[in-house]
């Protein structure tokens, strides 16, 4: 566990940070082609942190021109698997040295608390890159069973130059997601952070290139949406976009790809999560810190987050009562505050439309049980609406914010039905007594990460994406990652000792 400091030291990191403004391109910072700048602001004080190059089209040309020409002379496409694992190993040493660093920049650029970002997104991102570059080595290519008179060798290469669109909740950890496989099966990457948070994608890159990483493998390109993030769709010589945030976005890119040069696209896109409570779940107490842990962890800015709490009559009333315990045990505050477990919203934009949430909650019958306060700032107390009916759109739509729906069942069966009933399908928990039961209802539930008798997301081996209008294409983490940045190549050998007849009769 990282000895967290204390409120005073973090201030005191923040006003002394280098703060990277510039696009880093070909190994290099360098100013948006156009000079235009846009403002990165602190969350949690909305204040502007730094001024940013806000990129455009010309920027995009030039990141993919580069990264062509370092996949193409191989600088890190062709070198030794067991170099590049290396690299990216010796990349992850040089996030550990820095990673307080990292962990005060992620914490003012987002809102994030510092206690996550120190304990949680730091520590993760390391881990996630160093487990894709121990993979490097040990996956191996296939043979097809031909017979005797032929060999077929099945290999994997790099797709080419990858385009990676990240989101605004998990800046540092998304990134990692991506370039972990990305770089492990030797693509170049160009990097489009969300325009609000992208300042540590900037400063991996810094400290990818002194970890060995060559020039033009490793670029970001920051900027607004229309400007950097359509280009790179559009663009004829990206081979592949992953993109992580909302759907609406996530279908744009579909498009994209139509329109242009059909490169493979995949999405990791929003969730309207079921928390299940079956009628023989035990522990309450247990369950209820799942409960508040999945709601409101990173304010609910989590695609993941339990967002429908489904849970049978007769254990509703006692599990929220322990649900409200637990959540009045969370502090919302300052972000640098290592005391706080709750930080800012992203910004002005986002706390609007969360407390557009709180109103029609309020407004339409539900009855609100915890919460519903807001702070000055973009601060949204952890809320709590009881008697959430199916149609509500407190039920149906992603809010991307600290409020917890609760739904009543009167049946297991009415529970499985109820957590299907959504566009969505990326996660849900279940809890019940009896196991053959949960994993019953493990496997009736669609969605792409099932947790029994727990909240979570699996780890770094496990495949993370949804079903339905949650994702499309492919899967972050574990071994499946690699398999959308690579292409499949079949390689037909003829071994039989062929004699061409050229007699006639």
């Amino acid at each position: 566990m990282t000895e967290l400091l204390t409120h005073e030291e973090y201030k005191s990191i923040a006003d002394t940070l280098i703060l990277p403004t510039n696009a880093f391109i070909d190994g290099k910072f360098r100013p948006a082609h156009s000079g235009n700048t846009m403002a990165s602001i602190n969350p949690a004080t909305g204040e502007t942190l730094a001024n940013i190059a806000a990129c455009d089209a010309t920027d995009v040309d030039f990141a993919v021109k580069k990264a062509r020409e370092a996949f193409d002379d191989g600088r890190w496409r062709a070198m030794h698997p067991s170099e590049r694992k290396d690299v990216l190993i010796r990349l992850c040493k040089m996030m550990m040295r820095n990673k307080r660093e990292l962990a005060v920049l992620e914490c003012l650029d987002s809102g994030k608390p510092i206690r996550d970002c120190e304990e949680i997104d730091i520590p993760e991102a390391i881990h996630t890159i160093k487990w894709h570059a121990e993979l490097i080595d040990k996956l191996y290519d296939q043979t097809a069973p031909a017979g005797e008179d032929a060999l077929a060798v099945i290999v994997r290469e790099p797709i080419g130059v990858v385009g990676a669109v990240l989101p605004w909740n998990f800046p540092l950890m998304m990134l990692a997601w991506k370039i972990g496989p990305a770089l492990a099966a030797g693509n170049s990457v160009i990097i489009k952070p969300a325009e609000q948070t992208s300042m540590t994608a900037l400063r991996l890159a810094e400290l990818a290139i002194e970890a060995g990483v060559p020039a033009g493998v490793f670029n970001v390109v920051p900027g607004m949406g229309p400007d950097v993030g359509e280009p790179i769709g559009r663009h004829m010589d990206i081979d592949m976009v992953s993109f992580t945030g909302s759907t609406e976005t996530g279908r744009r890119f579909l498009r994209y790809a139509a329109d242009s040069n059909l490169k493979k696209v995949v999405l990791e896109c929003g969730g309207k999560n079921p928390f299940v409570v079956l009628s023989d779940a035990e522990d309450l107490d247990l369950i209820a810190h799942d409960v508040v842990n999945g709601a409101f962890w990173n304010m609910g800015e989590n695609c993941s987050a339990s967002s429908r709490l489904i849970v049978h009559e007769s254990l509703k009333d006692d599990l929220i009562a322990k649900v409200m315990h637990h959540a009045q045990q969370w502090r919302t505050g300052d972000p640098l505050d290592p005391r706080n477990q709750l930080g800012a919203l992203i910004d002005k934009g986002h706390y609007d439309k969360v407390c557009s949430y709180l109103d029609k909650g309020k407004d339409g019958g539900a009855k609100l049980v915890l919460g519903g306060d807001t702070a000055a700032g973009a601060y949204v107390m952890p809320t709590i609406f009881d008697g959430i009916t199916a149609d509500s759109p407190l039920a149906r739509e992603e809010i991307f914010g600290p409020v917890l729906s609760v739904m009543a069942v009167t049946s297991n069966e009415q529970a499985i039905e109820l957590a299907n009933d959504t566009e969505y399908g990326l996660a849900a928990s279940v809890f019940s007594g009896n196991i053959k039961r949960a994993l019953r209802a493990a496997r009736a539930i669609r969605a792409g990460t099932v947790t029994v008798n727990c909240y979570g997301e699996g780890d770094i081996s496990t495949p993370f994406g949804g079903y339905k209008q949650s994702g499309f294409g492919g899967r972050d983490n574990s071994i499946h990652a690699h398999d959308q940045y690579t292409e499949l190549k079949t390689i037909w050998v003829d071994l039989s000792d062929r004699v061409l007849d050229d007699s006639i009769d």
